[in-house]
């Protein structure tokens, strides 16, 4: 049974750090359109690919527009800003404008130069020049219905959107809704007003086809994917034109932003990969079922089929091809980092940001992966690419789930960087973004763990997992890793078996019973696994999950002596394969202690030594590694084995006795010491050595000062030495009997050892550290 390591229940760590995912599938958006197939810079660096149409109302295409933040390629199909009126349409409005003789004649012939200079500027894509003259009509005509349209029409041209949304709102009795509709929801659009939009596409009375693809646009941007999925579909199938190809395309990455963002499992809709786009969101589907080696190979061909398009045309320069391959190599990168291969894929994300694309979103995906990469290690780099997820316009680039991990990224990053404020400022804000994600109310709880407030993190857990009980099981796994973490593994063991779903787990068993052997707790650990038998019992007999458990049971009373309740669990496990000798033999060695006879009962269900082929060298196992007893090979014959010849049974060497030295200076006739044997601390006699007070020292302190032990020196004073002559008066005593009281010999110092000794010690202090 695997044993579940308490690190699995950590708070927050980096390793399930969340990339702003994958490029997603992409999604190209039409910007404008004009006459003829030219090339356009885009913001200084790289080309957008564009077809143009004519300028009835075609559509534009565009092969790498507004990306979705490597997200899907929608390929537009989407009808561009209306284009002006046809020469019949303005003919006649010259004529409605009013004819005569005279000034009016005059009049009529100006109106009529100005539209045709109007027309044929809107033909050439000259729009500026041709809104100069539409604003010379108005002045003789402001509510001209016509000229409105077309000054309309020119602004949304030159990208003037704002301008051209006033205009609408000034003129809202001459321009009606059903009669401007698509270019009011067009600036809408382009104005990032997508909710707005979506009211102008809704409350239109006639829905034209330039009308539903905007919507299917608009529909995207909102994440609307089944109705946007819908729209799409209704298109392909009603209508009849050279665009089925972009709305395939469009379809496709509806389908991928499915499968990446809600994990739906796409269906197949049975395109044929013949363009770059196509594979790349074909690749963005198979990276959210997993299918990461598949995912690859599309993307490898998605290069392919783009290197080979665009090297058809001589005006497009390598710089501009890499510039076009930045995103699919931004979603090699990606699959690189899932598969583990950091290195090679931070090496491909660093060469795209050395191409410097202009797509913010591109850049602030690639930044936040970086960050992933990093961790909490190579912080200061971190710190700049943060800058790049901060850009203007990334919040119109990318889905709302990769703007999410990039808010809980930065947060991370905040927390690792011991910015507190910054950290929970950003996790609040997460969090009341979204109530019911888990995430924000994780990295609180870790950044008070990191502030040793441990109570506040489990107090403000459980209040969550009150509001939210679908995210209990969760969140008291991170309590029970923040009680492990404080020691108290009992209340850890609690939490854990609070949690109902995840009770019968063989994870979650395994690590209660590992958690309470850990603190000795072994009734607590039996009744867990006797309550998880009886569960499997009573639902899932006989299953595989129930015979482990039931195996695990026994083995782990056995190991700990409860021999006698193991023996349930392994009749059960013998009834369900008799066949099982290991099984037989330890429910023998548990009868033995509680039913000896019982034990001898079923020994006779053991096979015969007759019937068990060991197969067994018997000699290669004596002579192997770690045998006891190995056997000596070519060994000379002991003389135990030869044979002895006559006589030399009988005759023994006697060993000689050496006779003990005796110490010096001993006396035969004293007794020794019956102590002798003893420490000397340890006799009765031992009195302890005098402390505190130090030996006279000679010659030492300052030039010229007398020692107070001087007059000690003085041999004439000492009691110990003989006078010189006798005094008078005084008679010399006779030797006392306490002389005879000698020290024993084994105790009797050698004449100058103490000397001897101190000279030693002053040798080694000399020679020790730090002496001269």
């Amino acid at each position: 049974m695997a044993v579940l390591d308490y690190s699995a229940f950590q708070p927050i760590h980096f390793d399930p750090f969340i990339s702003a995912q994958r490029s997603g599938p992409r999604m190209r958006r039409k910007e404008g359109v004009g006459g003829g197939r030219r090339r356009s810079s885009a913001a200084g660096r790289g080309r957008t690919i564009e077809r143009r149409h004519d300028s009835t109302g075609a559509r534009g295409v565009r092969f790498r527009v507004e990306r979705a933040s490597l997200g899907p390629v929608l390929a537009v199909a989407t009808h561009p800003p209306p284009g002006f009126s046809t020469s019949a349409q303005m003919a006649a409005a010259v004529v409605s404008a009013g004819g005569g003789s005279g000034a009016g004649a005059a009049g009529v012939a100006s109106a009529a130069s100005l539209w045709s200079e109007v027309s044929r500027c809107g033909q050439n894509g000259d729009f500026a020049r041709a809104l100069k003259s539409v604003n010379k009509i108005l002045q003789v005509n402001k509510d001209d219905l016509t000229a409105l349209h077309c000054k309309i029409v020119c602004l949304i041209q030159s990208g003037s959107f704002k301008e051209a949304l006033s205009v609408i709102h000034t003129h809202t009795k001459v321009l009606t809704s059903d009669l401007i509709a698509f270019e009011k929801a067009y600036c809408e659009y382009r104005l990032n007003r997508i909710e707005n939009a979506l009211k102008t596409i809704e409350g239109a009375t006639q829905q034209t086809d330039k009308l539903k693809e905007l919507y299917g646009q608009v529909l995207y941007r909102l994440e609307r994917y089944d109705d946007c999925s819908a729209v799409y579909r209704d298109l392909i199938r009603n209508s009849q034109d050279d665009y089925e190809e972009e709305r395939k395309t469009n379809l496709s990455a509806v389908v991928a932003a499915q499968s990446a963002w809600e994990k739906v499992v796409p269906e197949d809709l049975g395109l044929q990969e013949a363009t770059y786009e196509l594979c790349y969101n074909a690749a963005c589907a198979l990276i959210g079922q997993g299918r990461l080696n598949d995912a690859m190979k599309s993307l490898q061909k998605a290069e392919e089929l783009c290197r080979q398009s665009l090297a058809e045309d001589s005006d497009v320069t390598e710089e501009d091809i890499e510039s076009e391959l930045a995103i699919i190599h931004g979603q090699m990168a990606y699959i690189l980092q899932l598969q583990g291969h950091t290195e090679e894929a931070l090496q491909l994300y660093n060469q795209i940001i050395k191409l410097k694309p202009t797509d913010v979103g591109l850049l602030a995906v690639i930044a936040n992966n970086i960050i992933t990469i990093n961790k909490d290690q190579n912080v200061f780099d971190s710190k700049k690419k943060v800058k790049l997820t901060n850009a203007e316009g990334v919040e119109h680039k990318l889905s709302k789930k990769q703007l999410q991990a990039i808010e809980f990224n930065k947060a991370l990053l905040a927390m690792y960087t011991n910015q507190a404020d910054q950290c929970r400022k950003l996790s609040s804000s997460l969090q009341s973004q979204s109530p019911e994600h888990l995430l924000p109310v994780l990295i609180q709880a870790a950044q008070l763990c990191r502030e040793k407030q441990y109570a506040k993190a489990i107090d403000l857990l459980q209040e969550f997992a009150d509001q939210h009980p679908e995210k209990a099981a969760e969140i008291k796994l991170t309590m029970a890793q923040l009680k492990v973490a404080q020691g108290n593994i009992t209340k850890a063991c609690i939490i854990l078996r609070s949690i109902e779903e995840l009770r019968q787990k063989p994870g979650m068993v395994s690590a209660l019973v590992t958690m309470y052997s850990h603190e000795e707790d072994i009734d607590s650990a039996i009744e867990v696994l006797t309550q998880t038998i009886e569960w499997y019992q009573k639902f899932q007999p006989k299953s595989s999950v129930h015979l482990l458990l039931i195996r695990e049971a026994a083995n782990f009373k056995l190991k700990h002596g409860r021999k006698k309740e193991a023996i349930s669990d392994l009749e059960e496990l013998w009834k369900q394969n008799p066949e099982d000798i290991h099984t037989l033999a330890q429910l023998i060695s548990a009868y033995s202690l509680v039913d000896p006879e019982k034990a001898k009962v079923l020994s006779k269900h053991l096979p015969s030594s007759d019937t068990m082929s060991l197969k067994v060298d018997v000699d290669a196992l004596e002579n192997s590694h770690g045998a006891t007893f190995v056997r000596k090979k070519g060994g000379k014959p002991t003389n135990e084995s030869q044979p002895k010849e006559q006589g030399q049974g009988d005759v023994k060497k006697k060993k000689k006795k050496k006779k003990g030295k005796l110490p010096k200076n001993y006396d035969p006739k004293v007794t020794p010491d019956p102590e002798r044997w003893l420490p000397m601390r340890e006799r009765s006699y031992y009195r302890g050595r005098k402390k505190g007070k130090k030996k006279d020292q000679i010659g030492k302190g300052t030039q010229g000062a007398t020692s107070a032990v001087t007059s000690e020196l003085d041999a004439s004073k000492t009691a110990s030495s003989p006078p010189t002559s006798p005094r008078p008066g005084t008679v010399t005593a006779a030797p006392s009997a306490s002389t005879s009281n000698m020290i024993p010999p084994r105790h009797q110092k050698p004449v100058g050892a103490a000397a001897t000794k101190k000279k030693q010690q002053q040798k080694k202090k000399k020679g020790g550290k730090g002496g001269w």
